[in-house]
């Protein structure tokens, strides 16, 4: 998934290389972390990234009947940026902003370590409805998703 990933989603030859493809709405997704790739990043970036395309995949149809096509961009991040990694953000809008409640929290994560080459990493984690998350779950990937296309 590295750079950007442009999904043909209304079946209206409106995306892709066609200039006048304004006329379809756009979703665009963000996924940053560490490491070169979904294979290389720590266990819960790896778990939300995966989870992330499944959800991607489970809601093209839908979109595309609403003429909206997904653009996928998948950021890499250095280790000093650490802070920003396991983060999703939903035209340009962090997961956590989108969903009333979420908090965001750091806490050790050992594969991030290992990455890193440091002793004491703490990676992003969520706080939702009184539960911790460390890999971004489906139910509120699918929720920001809706609330980024008010829908």
């Amino acid at each position: 998934m590295p750079g950007v990933i442009q999904k043909c989603t209304c079946g209206q030859s409106c995306c892709g290389d066609n200039p006048k493809a304004d006329s379809a709405k756009v979703l665009t997704v963000e996924w940053r972390h560490v490491g070169e790739n979904i294979d290389t990043t720590c266990e819960r970036c790896s778990q939300t990234g995966n989870t992330l395309k499944e959800v991607l995949d489970e809601i093209e149809s839908f979109l595309s009947e609403r003429k909206i096509k997904i653009e996928v961009k998948e950021k890499v991040l250095e280790n000093e940026k650490i802070e920003e990694s396991n983060m999703i953000l939903f035209n340009g809008v962090p997961l956590e902003k989108l969903i009333e409640g979420m908090e965001v929290s750091q806490t050790p994560c050992a594969s991030c370590a290992c990455i890193t080459g440091q002793d004491d990493v703490r990676c992003r984690a969520i706080s939702y409805k009184g539960k911790l998350h460390e890999a971004i779950p489906a139910e509120l990937i699918r929720k920001a998703a809706e609330k980024a296309l008010e829908i």
